[in-house]
């Protein structure tokens, strides 16, 4: 089953522009999973598993590095980038 997540970070801190830059490239890590991003938001597409996965992992790293943040997501079925 395909995936596409619209996930948006906010840091609960003045130096905000580290710690989305941080998830983002952490989430770049994870090469089954495509990443677009804009101003507003993060796109991740690819297989269920693997960007529930990606989330999983990169979610709990952000926490622990950066302490309180709040993340707003989106869930859609299917793979829905822009083409």
């Amino acid at each position: 089953m395909k995936l596409t997540v619209d996930i948006s970070k906010y840091p609960l801190t003045e130096n905000y522009i580290e710690p989305i830059r941080g998830f983002i490239d952490e989430l770049a890590t994870f090469d089954k999973v495509h990443i677009i991003t804009n101003t507003l938001s993060t796109q991740l597409f690819g297989d269920y598993d693997d960007v529930m996965e990606a989330l999983q992992v990169c979610i709990k790293w952000s926490f622990n590095k950066y302490g309180k943040v709040v993340f707003v997501c989106k869930f859609l079925h299917g793979d829905l980038r822009p083409s």
